[in-house]
């Protein structure tokens, strides 16, 4: 996966908004705030993380699947894919 090795730090700092954002919601909720500003911390961290999840997506579509040398490979990296996509639509 040499493309979450080359964006490593973009990442990170992405994921270390989103644990940021967890924290305060974790706070929200033992500070018994108004179900209102709970909604926002829930929605803003389900917004980081498709956010984190559409950009390693896209370079993983260009990288393995743009890049696939044979129809076999393609096709293989293709239902990979569909398993991941499955999986997060549940």
């Amino acid at each position: 996966m040499a493309h979450t090795i080359a964006h490593k730090s973009k990442l990170l700092t992405r994921l270390k908004k989103i644990k940021g954002q967890i924290n305060a919601l974790e706070k929200a909720l033992e500070t018994e705030n108004e179900c209102f500003k709970i909604l926002q911390q829930i929605a803003a961290a389900r917004g980081a993380m498709n956010a984190l999840l559409n950009e390693v997506l896209q370079e993983h579509i260009k990288e393995h699947l743009l890049d696939a040398n044979t129809k076999a490979r393609r096709q293989e990296e293709i239902d990979n894919l569909l398993v991941i996509l499955k999986s997060y639509f549940r």
